[in-house]
């Protein structure tokens, strides 16, 4: 409600962007360490940020029918990428919409802070917990962790 419906830009103007830019900026992978707009002059490097579910879901837990609904999209934008890039999915429900993405089963692949997975197509899929202020909070997910799992993602 107050960060990607409301600008335009997934993780743009909410707690979850503050560690995610700042990370990228500090990787050399955005031109500023945080985005308050979609029009705000930021820019990524190598690094293309997209949502599994596109809208806001109630209490902002999707179904599986909204994830499920949203998945053509996923599927576009995969295919899209041109190279061999590596997917970072912040949070399970990303990761098993990633495994739905690629017509896996969802327990083909178990979730874990920085587990890596081969995809079918050679991708690699790294997973993260979610840079959410919840898990940033307690401590779940530091930046030292997130910046660690971050630069496994970026490596070829």
């Amino acid at each position: 409600m107050h960060g990607a419906n409301r600008t335009g830009r997934p993780f743009t103007g909410d707690a979850s962007g503050h560690l995610l830019y700042q990370t990228l900026f500090d990787l050399g992978l955005a031109s500023a360490p945080e985005s308050n707009a979609a029009d705000d002059g930021l820019e990524l490097f190598g690094v293309r940020i997209t949502n599994a579910v596109k809208c806001l879901p109630p209490q902002n837990a999707p179904t599986t029918t909204e994830i499920k609904n949203c998945l053509p999209y996923l599927n576009e934008e995969i295919n899209n990428l041109s190279g061999n890039y590596n997917i970072l999915a912040l949070g399970k429900l990303a990761h098993d919409a990633i495994q739905r993405a690629y017509g896996l089963k969802l327990s083909a692949l178990k979730f874990a802070h920085a587990a890596e997975h081969l995809l079918p197509d050679g991708r690699k899929l790294i997973d993260s917990y979610h840079c959410s202020r919840y898990n940033t909070q307690t401590k779940r997910l530091t930046a030292e962790m997130f910046r660690s799992v971050v630069e496994q993602a970026i490596q070829q």
